[in-house]
């Protein structure tokens, strides 16, 4: 599957890409005057293959969640049951990505690939990671923007392995592992696309896993481990050092080579991170965006544009997190966040504050009148 996909996947259609850039110098607006949406809308109608791009509608957020080895080496102050407690809490509805998610109108699929505890919440529409959502919301459903019902969050049970190993003692998957979830992304991706998903937005579960993201960013951009790695959930300046220690002490046991990126997503990543590098993956091959949330989502970006290059056209930089690691690893993507909020939540609630500009962006294409057929005089 992982190969197929990859096959798929190509450049942006360069004959649309000139159309839009057309459009946008005969609509009624001074050149370049709406910034980097125009650039945007451009780059969508290449990934596309036609001008107007599509609508990047309906949205649809998949947490991919999952537990870390390396959290025995006390990296984070938050016990490692919170993760399997979150994920209750976003299939009750209670988080901020749920909140964020019903004022734009997106479903959120939550994604065991790798929790360490079995979950004692049963998947509420489906059991497989490739299986599509539910058509019809119940008639109690929370209401998007447009009053349209959302289905409520449902919980899919994809788990590879409960947790990975210490990264710091061996390796975090092994090679089958991490193509395993590799590929329950791409199904995730491909899942949500036929059901009807115009855009998909990243999101993430797992304590410790700003751990994992560091040594990703690391290992795939060539940087020093300290500039890869941030507080994460705010840990104090001890806990920080120790961090800090631990990704460099991954990396120089591993010695992970950025040519073989499923041999570093197996070295260092974790499985909510290799299953995000494959929904990216899987989006790019069907052509849609992927709107990219923070460190954890950008760190598995990296793999997925060291798997297939033409990947980055399938990308849109939701926002740039306060993790460090996240601006290095968008530089190396040649990607610039469209908010900078300071956040540093991860759950995708970062995506789903930039999903109306990506909207916007596009919405423009399709409904500003050109200078002709306004009847508007140009310069």
């Amino acid at each position: 599957m992982l190969e197929t996909t990859i096959a798929e996947i190509g450049p942006p259609d360069p004959v649309a890409m000139t159309a839009a850039r057309d459009l946008q110098a005969r609509l009624t607006k001074p050149a370049g005057s709406l910034g980097v949406l125009e650039e945007l809308s451009v780059r969508l109608a290449g990934l596309a293959g036609v001008c107007p791009p599509p609508l990047p509608e309906p949205a649809a957020v998949a947490i991919f969640a999952g537990d870390h080895g390396v959290h025995a080496q006390r990296v984070t102050p938050w016990p490692q049951e919170v993760t399997a407690q979150m994920i209750g809490n976003f299939l009750a509805g209670g988080a901020v990505v749920n909140a964020f998610a019903r004022q734009a109108g997106a479903s959120v699929t939550v994604v065991d690939v790798g929790v360490a505890a079995p979950l004692p919440f049963p998947p509420a529409d489906a059991t497989s990671a490739d299986a599509a959502p539910a058509d019809a919301a119940p008639a109690d459903a929370a209401s998007g923007p447009t009053g349209t019902a959302l289905a409520p969050p449902r919980l899919l049970d994809a788990n590879v392995r409960r947790g990975t190993r210490d990264m710091t003692v061996t390796a975090a998957l092994t090679r089958d592992e991490a193509r395993a979830a590799v590929e329950t992304g791409i199904r995730v991706a491909g899942g949500l696309i036929d059901a009807g998903a115009g855009v998909l937005l990243t999101g993430d579960m797992g304590i410790a896993n700003t751990t994992p993201a560091a040594a990703l960013v690391a290992a795939f951009t060539g940087v020093d481990p300290e500039a890869a790695t941030g507080r994460g959930t705010g840990v104090d300046d001890e806990t920080y050092r120790r961090k800090v220690g631990v990704v460099r002490t991954a990396l120089q046991r591993h010695r992970p080579d950025p040519a073989d990126p499923l041999g570093v997503l197996a070295a260092v990543g974790g499985l909510e991170h290799a299953a995000l590098a494959g929904l990216i993956l899987g989006a790019a091959a069907r052509r849609v965006p992927v709107l990219l949330d923070g460190v954890i989502a950008v760190s598995a970006a990296l793999a997925a544009a060291a798997l297939a290059p033409d990947a980055v056209g399938a990308m849109v930089a939701g926002h740039r997190s306060a993790e460090p690691g996240a601006t290095v690893a968008l530089r190396h993507l040649g990607l610039d966040p469209l908010v900078d909020l300071g956040l540093r939540l991860g759950e995708g609630t970062g995506a789903l504050l930039a999903l109306p500009v990506v909207t916007g962006a596009v919405r423009v294409l399709h409904e500003v009148a050109t200078f002709d057929a306004a009847g508007v005089s140009e310069k």
